[in-house]
């Protein structure tokens, strides 16, 4: 795993945190596992959502614990799932606020690239998992990789909108400085949850606070796309 694989305005800016022993140690980890176990994200989209969205162009992070795990699904960008694939249940939770918070139709697939184009860094802590194993390839480094890049946009950027959903997201919040950027919390969309996560409207604040600070809204409706990847 190397910067060749990031964005060069990320490439530039984390090029030290590759050159330290926890990635180091990460790296030697992930070959031993590619060699063998079946992997997701493919190794070419492990570093997708900041390939989508470079350093300049991020406003707005959505954070994620861990990519899917099963089978086409991860694909890089947190709570996004490749074309053709059955949107989850966090997403189709997501999708259900979405609906009753703004203007949205909901689309007949989970892809967000949309969004991170626009720049909605979709940030999920652990950047890989093992095939039909959640959370096997969390403590290895890569939240100590992924907290350096919060710090990093909390630090080089303002007017940032930071989304943190459920606990585990809730607690990078002092990574955060909260004079510069707009933290809003909520329940995970989760099932587990039980319906806590609606009516955060986290969507439509987060656009009016980009305004208020003269920054372009995200524009959240995703088109539906027949095309399959």
């Amino acid at each position: 795993m190397t910067t060749n694989l990031l964005h060069n305005s990320w490439a530039q800016k984390l090029k030290m945190e590759f050159e330290k022993s926890y990635m180091v140690t990460l790296n030697a980890f992930l070959e031993k596992e590619r060699a063998d176990n079946t992997i997701y994200p493919k190794e070419t989209e492990v570093f997708n959502a900041f390939n989508l969205t470079p350093f300049e162009k991020t406003k707005v992070i959505i954070l994620g614990q861990d990519p899917y795990h099963g089978a086409n699904q991860a694909h890089g960008l947190s709570f996004s799932v490749n074309y053709g694939v059955k949107t989850p249940p966090s997403l189709a939770n997501i999708y259900k606020e979405l609906k009753t918070d703004i203007d949205f139709s909901v689309p007949s697939h989970g892809n967000l690239t949309t969004w991170a184009t626009q720049g909605v860094l979709l940030l999920n802590a652990t950047l890989t998992v093992r095939a039909g194993e959640p959370g096997s390839h969390q403590k290895k480094g890569w939240e100590t990789f992924t907290d350096a890049v919060i710090k990093l946009i909390s630090d080089k950027k303002e007017h940032c909108v930071f989304l943190l959903w459920g606990n585990f997201a809730k607690s990078k919040s002092n990574l955060i400085d909260l004079e510069k950027h707009l933290v809003l919390t909520a329940a995970h969309p989760s099932p587990l949850a039980g319906g806590a996560f609606y009516g955060s409207k986290h969507f439509s604040k987060t656009n009016e606070y980009l305004i208020s600070k003269g920054i372009e809204p995200i524009k959240w409706a995703l088109p539906n796309d027949t095309l399959f990847d």
